[in-house]
């Protein structure tokens, strides 16, 4: 019989609890969905909020097939917020909003990995933050990704613009930059000149092409995100990875000190006790004292 439970009022079928949905750790779906409630709801819905979520599906974990939705999946409750979204190939084109405890648990009941814009709901195409994702070619890893982190940093810095990091979840890292309500398209352009700039300065270390000849042993900087029509991995969020692993804030500290590729590594049974240590650290973003707006004539 499948497990129904109640979460705010909102009534829950919760299916196939004990499928192993991770081999290599034995993390079943109970124990995803524990996480999620437990773990990390106050740390990840902020992030989640009022932002069209889309989802990567991964039911029979990530060995199984995966398959990225952004329309609301067939099924979806009448109480889940959706929302309207622009999108050139359909004009009446809708996505969820993951808003509460209830609805990250219906969406985690379904196996996914969280992905947002960076542009709120109320403001389309109008982007509060910016974002760089840093992957390696191998055989670079996230220690050459932090290296180009702490170049880019200092580049916002001289720009008024404050940078914070996370973890990819996977191979790489972020940085999100919070930033007063700015085109898409403005920021773009100017996350595009400043991945210019660090293939420049670091020429041995950054690339800012997605050429896959140009890619072995150097960090691809990747400004696409910024687009209004991308999303990035959501903070907290587990990744499609062969274990449980969380795209999860780091310190600036931990950033300079990495040396090695698993010093970045973090996963869902760790998360407890750094969100106690740490808070959650990517709550400037939200902050609006920490937005800036882009410098004149940046893009």
């Amino acid at each position: 019989m499948t497990p129904i439970t109640e979460v705010e009022g909102r009534r829950l079928s919760l299916s196939n609890l004990d499928k192993v949905l991770y081999p290599a750790t034995g993390t079943t779906k109970g124990e995803v969905l524990h996480y999620y409630a437990a773990t990390v709801a106050g740390a990840i819905l902020p992030h989640l909020r009022d932002r069209p979520a889309s989802f990567l599906r991964y039911p029979d974990g990530p060995g199984g097939q995966l398959f990225f939705t952004k329309n609301p999946p067939p099924g979806t409750p009448d109480w889940v917020h959706t929302t309207p979204v622009p999108r050139s190939e359909d004009q009446a084109a809708r996505q969820v909003m993951v808003q509460d405890l209830a609805s990250l648990m219906w969406a985690a009941n379904l196996v996914v990995e969280f992905h947002t814009p960076q542009w709120r709901a109320d403001a389309p195409e109008t982007a509060d933050r910016m974002v760089f994702d840093l992957d390696p070619g191998s055989p670079a890893t996230v220690v050459q990704c932090c290296a180009v982190a702490l170049w880019l940093r200092e580049r916002l810095a001289a720009d008024g613009l404050f940078a914070y990091g996370k973890t990819s979840g996977s191979k790489g890292l972020h940085l999100l930059v919070p930033l007063e309500p700015t085109p898409s398209a403005e920021v773009s352009a100017y996350a595009k000149r400043l991945a210019m700039e660090a293939e420049s300065a670091l020429p041995e270390l950054a690339l800012h092409r997605m050429k896959r000849a140009l890619r072995p042993g150097k960090v691809f900087v990747d400004f696409s995100q910024n687009s209004a029509s991308k999303t990035t991995a959501t903070p907290y969020t587990l990744r499609a990875r062969t274990e449980p692993t969380v795209s999860a804030p780091v310190t600036w500290d931990e950033i300079e000190a990495c040396r090695n590729p698993e010093d970045l590594v973090f996963r869902a049974d760790g998360m407890a006790a750094r969100l106690e240590r740490h808070g959650d650290l990517l709550g400037p973003l939200l902050a609006p004292d920490r937005a800036r707006p882009l410098p004149a004539g940046a893009a």
